[in-house]
């Protein structure tokens, strides 16, 4: 198949290149240029993809399959309408599990759970797009299929709550120097974390099917965890230790407000997904990378990489300003109450 990734270089869309190299499909992929493309991969080379750039350089191609990583909003929705309307026979856009309903009126989540989020701009945007795609589905039998990934990594990420993306050796840098690391809640709640190259094996399935149109999957691992479980992994496949600090998702996000997407939007809800549509669709799909695994093998790649063992200050710095103040309030508050001090 000639298959046209939009955005073919990032965490999950890297995965998915290879994989359908590795398939023999003819990848296309549309790129601003800054990153590497594996051998074999035509780029198409764009600025902007609001520009009009795209919608020139593919006016004369059609390609059996599109899948678009870069669409966030119903602006960039209508673009890409306009722009792929007879050039692709599935058009597929990768959503994101955290537009499902939240707080969630269910942990166990299928592919018809409400979607709304009150307290994440992006779910809500990325809401907004789907609605849109939805309706030119309807209303112009647009070749649609929408994919929800949840948190998705690679070897060079460490998806642990409340860690950096751009810097995600943040958090192991602050356990290998003996430093606490803010845990929200107490680390009960269940959480799905899926390696980018086992998303990418039920994606490429979905591929050139054409009973997937009008449909919506998610893609994730079967595995759940709890956010305690997931930070004891990373710190045995790093050999770091763990000390870690509970504190409140409600007060993490009154205390930095930027933190409320993704703890009471997304992570610090317990979900558990059901992959069983995907598994229909994709005979089969099976995530066979658990998080420990996942976690060993980063462990693997940074040590190879040392240049790429960086920290991002601002977040060492609220880990420290947080524990540090967790402590001095806990050791006021039970001071105060082995005295006996009046409430007042």
């Amino acid at each position: 198949m000639e298959i046209c990734l939009v955005g073919g270089s990032g965490i999950i869309s890297t995965s998915v290149t290879k994989l359908l190299l590795e398939r023999g499909h003819t990848v296309t992929c549309v790129t601003r240029g800054n990153r590497p493309l594996p051998d074999g991969v035509e780029p198409i080379v764009v600025t902007s993809i609001e520009d009009g750039t795209l919608s020139r350089e593919v006016r004369y191609r059609h390609f059996d399959a599109v899948v678009d990583f870069l669409s966030f909003d119903a602006d960039d929705a209508a673009r890409a309408i306009e722009t792929w309307t007879g050039r692709t026979s599935q058009y597929v856009f990768i959503s994101s599990a955290s537009c499902y309903k939240k707080p969630a009126g269910s942990p166990f989540i299928t592919e018809s759970t409400p979607l709304a989020n009150p307290h994440w701009d992006y779910s809500r945007k990325k809401i907004a797009a789907e609605l849109a795609f939805d309706a030119a589905a309807r209303e112009t039998n647009f070749p649609l299929v929408t994919v929800r990934p949840s948190l998705t990594y690679g070897d060079h990420h460490i998806p642990l709550i409340l860690n950096s993306w751009t810097h995600p050796y943040t958090i192991i840098d602050r356990m290998k120097r003996g430093q606490a690391v803010i845990l929200p809640g107490d680390g009960a709640s269940l959480w799905t974390i899926t390696h980018a190259d086992d998303f990418a094996f039920g994606l490429a399935g979905l591929l050139g099917n054409p009973q997937t149109l009008g449909h919506a999957f998610h893609i994730t691992s079967d595995e759940s965890i709890t956010w305690r479980q997931a930070f004891e992994m990373a710190a045995s496949a790093f050999n770091v230790p763990y000390i870690p600090v509970e504190i409140s998702s409600q007060t993490l996000a009154k205390a930095y407000p930027d933190w409320e997407g993704t703890l009471l939007g997304d992570k610090a809800v317990s979900v558990v997904f059901d992959n069983s549509k995907i598994k229909r669709f994709v005979p089969g799909f099976v995530a066979s990378i658990g998080f420990a695994e996942g976690m060993r093998r980063a462990a693997t790649w940074f040590t190879e990489h040392p240049g790429f063992r960086t920290v991002e200050p601002e977040l060492d710095a609220r880990h420290t300003q947080l524990a540090g103040m967790y402590h001095e309030l806990e050791a006021a508050l039970v001071g105060r109450l082995r005295r006996g001090d009046a409430v007042r």
